[in-house]
């Protein structure tokens, strides 16, 4: 009977229009809040994403170029039989990435030189048939002056002639 008497009154209707339009504007202005909160949201999580967000760095480090250590010429006779022997020869640099690394090798050339011709003297001329076999001497030179200077060590073993007789 009391919502009878409220209707009745003229004063209930009205405050049930205003009370079902104030969720509407909350909700227009929970949307107009919102939506520039999400925006700037997704726009930062997109720039951050793209990396632009990333604190300066130090400009890079410009490493030294190699240095070049060039060892005396090696030739050694390989395996062969006895009426028909076959040499080697080999002109060798080593690539060193830091100069003070090649005053640490100087002082152990001999041991170096001794590694390397107790190796090649093990050889046969056809070990040393194309690029891998090469390649495998290379990296077996490289293996045994890594641990004739331990501590010490160099990046690479370069070529500069080989010639086999």
């Amino acid at each position: 009977m009391a919502s009878v008497a409220e209707a009745e009154d003229g004063a209930a209707p009205d405050e049930a229009e205003a009370g079902a339009a104030k969720p509407k504007k909350s909700k227009k202005k929970l949307i107009m809040f919102a939506a520039p909160v999400l925006l700037l949201v997704v726009a930062g999580g997109g720039y951050m994403y793209m990396g632009h967000g990333k604190k300066a760095e130090p400009a890079a480090q410009v490493k030294p170029p190699p240095t070049f250590m060039d060892l005396p010429d090696v030739m050694v006779n390989l395996q062969s039989p006895a009426d028909r022997p076959r040499y080697l020869r080999l002109k060798i640099a080593l690539e060193v990435a830091d100069p003070k690394v090649e005053e640490k090798i100087t002082p152990l050339m001999p041991r170096v030189l001794d590694a390397f011709q107790t190796h090649l003297r093990e050889l046969r001329a056809s070990d040393l048939d194309g690029s891998a076999g090469l390649y495998r001497l290379k990296e077996e030179l490289l293996k045994r002056i890594d641990q004739a200077i331990y501590p010490a060590k160099i990046d690479a073993v370069l070529f500069k002639e080989m010639l086999v007789q």
